[in-house]
């Protein structure tokens, strides 16, 4: 998509509508270069509140925040009228949260887990390439951050288990 598309998409959104804000990763989808990136240091605070939780409270806040994203981004994708656009990044901070998901939070453990995520998320390597090119809409949007996320969690886990990590 050429730069002149992506920008007449954008003017598309407000910020005053809570659907786009939130897609939007209150905002921080618009930045310039890396909006993904950005997205996902805006999960920071909800990866925050994860640690106060029970697990299965993590599970279900992060379940929450994944189903509820697959209607923010399809609203998000239709009112562009461009599926996946850059600026959409809710389905960056479903994909972070879950990456933390019973990791103990230190600097250290997050920093760790933005780059495993991240690397998942730009790679892309199979089984989320398929489901990036496959699936569209909401869901297409939100499922390959979800298996990203899946997949930085598994990571996240074996590091911890081995030690790598801080406890």
């Amino acid at each position: 998509m050429d730069r002149a598309t992506k920008k007449t998409a954008l003017k598309k959104l407000r910020l005053s509508n809570p659907w786009h804000f939130l897609a939007l990763g209150f905002g921080s989808g618009l930045a310039p270069f890396m909006p993904g990136t950005f997205g996902t240091l805006a999960a920071l605070p909800f990866v925050f509140l994860l640690p106060l939780l029970p697990v299965s409270g993590q599970v279900a806040l992060v379940l929450a925040v994944s189903l509820i994203g697959i209607y923010i981004c399809e609203v998000a994708s239709r009112d562009m009228g461009v599926h996946d656009h850059s600026a959409i990044v809710w389905d960056e901070v479903a994909g972070m949260m879950i990456t933390m998901i019973a990791v103990p939070l230190s600097i250290t453990n997050l920093a760790v887990g933005f780059l495993v995520f991240r690397l998942f998320d730009i790679l892309k390597p199979w089984p989320i390439s398929y489901f990036d090119r496959q699936v569209h809409g909401g869901l297409g949007i939100m499922l390959d951050d979800i298996i990203a996320g899946v997949l930085s969690l598994l990571t996240m886990q074996a590091l911890l288990h081995y030690g790598l990590l801080t406890v």
